[in-house]
């Protein structure tokens, strides 16, 4: 991979985040067949898609509930296949490579969306700063300043870690508005003492998103963080404002059907969008008139071809991990199939446009979801762990006894449970599901059922993600690479980094 960007941004960089910064700074299927790419390196557009919270599994497990043993995700049709590694590093670290790096294994949306937008490690909860607390800029920011359109979806509140990762600086996640906290938004440990509050990084992020201008196109989730100021701020540069922030009416899907400007904010909810499950069961309810994922990553490339020079898009499916967090296995694999149809949306539009990147990938895996062969237990299951062959090596690795049925928790081994949420102790055991390899009248649920899922935990894990890419510039994320070389790869598509 390469190294002339992953200790610091490029002197080119660095002159396109003066004036970038000088503004924040004012306020699948079956029948799917794998395709070629384009053999250079430059892209007219990128479209940069994010399953939040999707790791290996629940590729892999959608995949087989969905379409069998031997079907694929649109996903897994790109012809560059590779893994993420994800890790943070602690507050006041330097980056790899310094004597002052101290690496945290396990990463939260936010330090990972910073690695990915601005191509630098930094804490978990921090947006757009380094490790020290540093304004870096942001692909988006970099993007917009070199003529690019630039767009930002998401199924999560747009100022949510992932989407505010592109579009704002915060020394803390939680700065959301619509009203400044210190305890939300300052950290002390970080800058050693408040910062004042005109200063970017402690400014809410709805403030900062509804000034700066980093996104033409903004569709999500989270009106709620918006207020009245909000809109006059964005109509004043221009934004056709879906719904209204001021009186908080929501934005629908008939809204965007009919939006045609060239800058366009749309919320269609006040805080993160609603699952599939719900839409799809009250066709009659205010949420079904939300647009899916796939909706908006359709309207957003609508609403900002076309452009002189090209466009930069970033999607999230982001209620892969809400629903991982709470280890929901049905939700979160009809989640990651939603996003799958955003994915086929972006790599249909590459393949008729012939010089668009398209990746997809994820921030972190959650909650340690796993297959587990079909009849069998966890070991959260048992009254006690199974004891090791080897108990008394304390480096021990090797496998465990296991325990007989006989040794079940009852309170945690309810049988084939699809649990609702991380604080239900029979979550730990198995979810079970039919797949299309199953004989006919074998349901969801039942022990008869192929796919057997359980969870380890409701947080997330230091697991490395997969990323599938299309297009100019990709090759180099095939095999092993950080989260913070996607900043090199997507910089370098658009030639915002040297």
């Amino acid at each position: 991979m390469r190294t002339s960007t992953r200790r610091g941004v490029s002197r080119r960089v660095m002159a396109a985040a003066a004036v970038a910064l000088a503004v924040v700074a004012g306020s699948a299927v079956a029948t799917v067949t794998a395709v070629a790419q384009p053999d250079h390196g430059r892209a007219r557009n990128v479209i940069y898609l994010v399953g939040d919270g999707m790791g290996r599994t629940h590729v892999d497990a959608t995949r087989q509930r969905y379409y069998g043993a031997a079907g694929k995700l649109v996903m897994e049709t790109m012809p560059t296949i590779g893994q993420v590694t994800t890790y943070a590093v602690q507050k006041n670290s330097g980056q790899p490579g310094q004597p002052d790096f101290v690496p945290e294994y396990v990463t939260d949306s936010a330090s990972s969306a910073t690695a990915w937008s601005s191509g630098v490690k930094s804490y978990n909860a921090a947006l757009g700063v380094d490790a020290k607390g540093e304004v870096v800029p942001t692909l988006m920011e970099l993007a917009k300043q070199a003529g690019y359109r630039t767009g930002n979806v998401s199924t999560a509140e747009i100022t949510d870690a992932t989407p505010a990762g592109q579009m704002s600086h915060a020394l803390a996640r939680g700065c959301q508005g619509p009203d400044y906290s210190a305890a939300a938004c300052q950290d002390l440990a970080v800058t050693g003492e408040a910062l004042p509050t005109d200063d970017v990084r402690v400014t809410p992020i709805a403030d900062q998103i509804a000034r700066n201008g980093t996104a033409d196109v903004v569709l999500g989730g989270g009106l709620a963080r918006f207020d009245a100021a909000d809109e006059r701020a964005l109509e004043k540069q221009g934004y056709e404002v879906l719904g209204s922030p001021a009186d908080q009416t929501v934005a629908t899907r008939d809204d965007l059907q009919d939006a045609d400007g060239r800058k366009v904010f749309g919320l269609f909810n006040r805080g993160n969008l609603t699952i599939e499950k719900f839409k799809r069961e009250n066709p009659g309810a205010v949420q079904a008139a939300e647009p899916s994922v796939a909706e908006m990553t359709r309207a957003a490339i609508d609403l900002l071809d076309g452009g002189k020079k090209g466009f930069y898009l970033q999607v999230e499916g982001a209620l892969i991990d809400k629903r991982s967090h709470a280890n929901d296995a049905a939700q979160a694999l009809e989640e990651t199939k939603a996003f799958d149809e955003a994915v086929r949306v972006a790599l249909s539009y590459a393949k008729r446009d012939g010089n668009t990147t398209v990746i997809v990938t994820a921030d972190h895996e959650c909650a340690g979801f796993n297959i587990i062969g079909k009849g069998s237990y966890t070991n959260a299951e048992a009254v006690t762990p199974p004891g090791n062959v080897d108990g008394g090596n304390t480096a021990n690795s090797s496998a465990p006894s296991r325990a007989s049925s006989g040794a079940l928790d009852a309170t945690r081994s309810t049988g084939p449970v699809n649990g609702s949420g991380a604080t239900d102790a029979g979550n730990f055991a198995p979810a079970t599901f039919r797949t299309p390899d199953d004989p006919e009248g074998v349901e969801d649920g039942s022990p008869e059922a192929s796919l057997w899922l359980t969870y380890l935990s409701g947080n997330h894990t230091g697991a490395a993600v997969p990323v599938y890419a299309y297009g100019p510039g990709t090759r180099d994320l095939a095999g092993t690479v950080d989260n913070t070389d996607l900043f090199d790869v997507v910089g370098h598509a658009l030639r915002v980094v040297r």
